[in-house]
């Protein structure tokens, strides 16, 4: 006889979860596919271009962000309520959507590609596959500097792309996944302090730090643990706050301690130095091989988030 998977406890959440998961390591971030993340930037976009203009504009955007936020998991709790009883299509929806989610392939691929261009078609090429991924100026960068840009956006994306949506994912579902999707989309368009957003994603930026206050966090002890290094801990407690952010100090701090290299210091942004504390402490050169092992570090982070996740779905079926 066939064991059927939805008769595990919690299936309807622990299918879709792994599902998701393996698409997305299977798949990436295919170009060209319709994504909700898009939908939800041009969303962004029409309200921003509506809204970001004249008086109030904190309030503007203050509104403008509580409403994308409430409609996007308003549209998805009442779909999935609707389907909740249709296991034929629960499943695949589900597990697509949680594949849609997710973003460790895109965010190892794209690493990877910095690497590939920079040592095989020099340090121009290296700087104009990074300035891609990242929001500081590229075209000084020396190659140490590349790498170093390369393993920040990897352990601080690891948090926002991975760990924050599975995390909201078991507490919430995927309406409250998606609700927290938008607001990091939310943070990464409008969330600037420059003349044109400081005001209208103000409050974007500051719900986007609350959101990701527990993510961060979370996503350094699974670093450390999926390493074997819980000695780090007071080196991420003593570096955590060299950072602008509240919570990228955390991954950032990890993996640097992880790797013993040293991140931040001065970055040109927009034209304009900034003089950021550095984490860690020893200057050497960062290498490909470095690039190779955070990559692996945050494929292991990921599947110890989802294990987490499952056992706790099962349990609390089983238990409660």
């Amino acid at each position: 006889m066939a064991f059927d998977l939805t008769t595990i406890p919690g299936a309807p959440y622990f299918i879709p979860l792994l599902g998701g998961y393996l698409l997305d390591m299977a798949l990436g971030d295919p170009p060209h596919l319709l994504h909700p993340i898009r939908i939800f930037g041009g969303m962004i976009a029409w309200m921003e271009k509506l809204l970001n203009r004249g008086k109030l504009r904190f309030i503007k955007g203050m509104v403008a962000a509580i409403v994308l936020i409430a409609l996007v998991w308003m549209v998805f709790h009442l779909f999935f309520s609707i389907i909740k009883n249709m296991d034929w299509l629960w499943y695949p929806v589900a597990t697509i959507m949680v594949y849609y989610g997710l973003a460790n392939r895109n965010l190892i691929d794209e690493a990877r590609k910095v690497e590939t261009a920079l040592r095989n078609d020099g340090v121009e090429a290296g700087r104009k596959q990074l300035s891609f991924i990242v929001g500081r100026d590229t075209k000084n960068l020396t190659p140490n500097q590349i790498r170093t840009a390369t393993l920040e956006t990897l352990s601080e994306n690891l948090s926002d792309g991975v760990i924050a949506p599975l995390f909201y994912y078991a507490i919430g579902g995927i309406p409250l996944m998606f609700a927290y999707k938008m607001i990091n989309t939310l943070d990464s368009m409008i969330g600037y302090k420059n003349e044109r957003y400081f005001f209208f994603g103000k409050f974007a930026a500051r719900l986007d730090d609350v959101a990701n206050y527990l993510p961060a966090r979370i996503t350094a002890l699974l670093m450390i643990v999926v390493t074997g290094k819980p000695g780090l801990f007071r080196f991420i407690i003593q570096n955590r706050k060299n950072h602008a952010s509240p919570n990228s100090g955390w991954p950032e701090a990890a993996l640097a301690g992880i790797l013993n290299c040293r991140f931040g210091g001065p970055n040109v942004y927009h034209g304009t130095v900034v003089n950021k504390p550095f984490i860690g402490h020893n200057t050497r050169e960062i290498t490909s091989h470095d690039i190779s092992k955070a990559s692996h570090i945050n494929h292991l982070s990921t599947i110890a988030m989802i294990l987490l996740i499952s056992g706790c779905l099962m349990a609390w079926h089983l238990f409660l």
